[in-house]
Order: C-alpha cells, then sequence, then structure tokens
C-alpha cells in the first residue's frame, strides 16, 4: 500500500510536553499565523476586524497578537506581537513595537486572566456568526458539527459590541465561564482552546453550524441523547486540532509562506 503523503499531520502532536519553552512558543506563534491565514482564506477580516490570540508560554500573562494594519491572509510568524497585561505591545525582544486591535486587547486579556486553561482565543465577524448572533439564541443539535458546541456554549446579552472597555471583555469571559464558545449578541462568535489549533478550528466549525441554522430556521433538532453520543467524539479538543490540520493543508498547504 502506498504512504500518504500526510502520515501524522506534519509530525506535529497536539499536547507535546517535551518541547522546551521556546520551542512551544515557536509552536503556537506559527499555529497562530497559519491560524490568520485561514482566516484570511475565508475571507474574514478584511475590515480589520478579528483577532486570535496565542498565550506565550513563559509569560502566560502576555499574548501574541497580529500586528495591526496586516492583512489575514498575509500574516507571518513575524507579523506577530507581543501584548502585555496592560496594554503594551512589544517584539519578542522586549522592544516596544507595533500596535493592535483595540477590542483585540479588551477582549482576550481578561479572558486569559479569567481562564488559566485557554491557551488561545478566537474572534471575526463571519457571513452567518454575525447574523445568527443577532438573534441572540443558542445553537440547537440541527447538524453534525452543532453537536459540538449545544452542550458547551455560552451567551453574551450585551450591547457593548465595539468592546471599547477592559470591564467590556470582563463581562465576556463571565459569559463565556468554562465553555467553549460565547456567541456574542449583534457581534458575532468567540470561541477559545487549550491549543491554538483548537481554537481555530472551533470557530471555523461555528461558523459552519451558525450558517445551518440561518439557511434551515425550521430544522427539526435531533435529540439531546443523539447529540449527546455525536459529542462524545465532535466535541473534545483532539477532534478540533485534528480539524485544523485539514484546514490548513486546504487552504496553506505551504507551511513556508509562514515563516
Amino acid at each position: 500500500m502506498e504512504e500518504s503523503r500526510y502520515p501524522s499531520f506534519d509530525g506535529v502532536e497536539p499536547y507535546d510536553t517535551e518541547r522546551s519553552t521556546k520551542a512551544e512558543r515557536a509552536h503556537r506563534k506559527r499555529m497562530c499565523a497559519i491560524g490568520y491565514r485561514i482566516f484570511g482564506a475565508s475571507r474574514w477580516g478584511s475590515l480589520g476586524d478579528g483577532h486570535i490570540s496565542a498565550r506565550d508560554p513563559e509569560f502566560p500573562d502576555h499574548f501574541w497578537l497580529l500586528d495591526w494594519g496586516v492583512p489575514f491572509n498575509a500574516a507571518t510568524v513575524g507579523d506577530l506581537v507581543l501584548v502585555g497585561p496592560d496594554g503594551s505591545v512589544k517584539d519578542e525582544t522586549g522592544n516596544p513595537t507595533g500596535a493592535v486591535n483595540t477590542a483585540g486587547y479588551n477582549i482576550h486579556a481578561p479572558l486569559h486572566a479569567a481562564r488559566n486553561d485557554v491557551i488561545s482565543a478566537a474572534h471575526t465577524h463571519t457571513q452567518y456568526g454575525t447574523p445568527w448572533s443577532a438573534n441572540v439564541r443558542p445553537f440547537q443539535a440541527i447538524s453534525q458539527e452543532s453537536c459540538a458546541f449545544v452542550f458547551d456554549q455560552a451567551m453574551f446579552d450585551d450591547e457593548e459590541v465595539e468592546v471599547l472597555t477592559y470591564d467590556g471583555g470582563k463581562r465576556i469571559a463571565a459569559a463565556l465561564g468554562e465553555r467553549k464558545l460565547v456567541i456574542l449578541r449583534n457581534h458575532g462568535m468567540l470561541t477559545v482552546g487549550q491549543t491554538v489549533e483548537a481554537a481555530v478550528a472551533w470557530f471555523v466549525m461555528a461558523e459552519r453550524v451558525a450558517e445551518v441554522h440561518m439557511k434551515a430556521p425550521e430544522a427539526k433538532p435531533i435529540s439531546d441523547a443523539a447529540a449527546r453520543i455525536a459529542a462524545e467524539t465532535l466535541a473534545v479538543e483532539t477532534a478540533a486540532w485534528r480539524v485544523f490540520h485539514w484546514l490548513q493543508r486546504t487552504y496553506v498547504p505551504d507551511l513556508t509562506v509562514v515563516d
């Protein structure tokens, strides 16, 4: 039998506890840059809206975001900047540099502070997630992918859609709680993960779920019992990690573009 050209998702494991701090930082940043490329390939973020964070492994109260003004589909590892808990923006050597979306800091800083288990959070404005959020209703189990979220979602019913304050981000974090998806009223969706890969994949999956909800408003949900069976395989972090690598192969097949 011919050996697959993709035997092990490029040889990267989702949770490698043997990586050094330096190697883990490099890995998270690379996955983050790929995540932005995936979003860009999906035609998201073209209005400067959205952000994907990657918590720094050495300074856990700091996180990496894309430098302000860099198109998502052109993101590279070198375009990521380190954001401190006070909102300061630095490069890897600690020198002040660049800037970030204000809402990016206001959303991600309090979220990472509230959830030590969250390595990454992803949010942008999308064709279906944003209009679905205006309904202020959670997802139902009306598709296969929706089973990944129906027992693990939250609603942020708040009118601060610009998130111009740190307190607004704290309220988002409080609404999210221990879940992986929060639907932001009139704003869109936000997902979190224990890896950058998972946060990005959860977001892409959630957008597909939102599309089904928008296109099938009279859909008949499956039972909770059937949804829970599906969730056993669909709602776990490793499932999202695998989805990320399918997305990478599809939208960013040449990984050298992000280095």
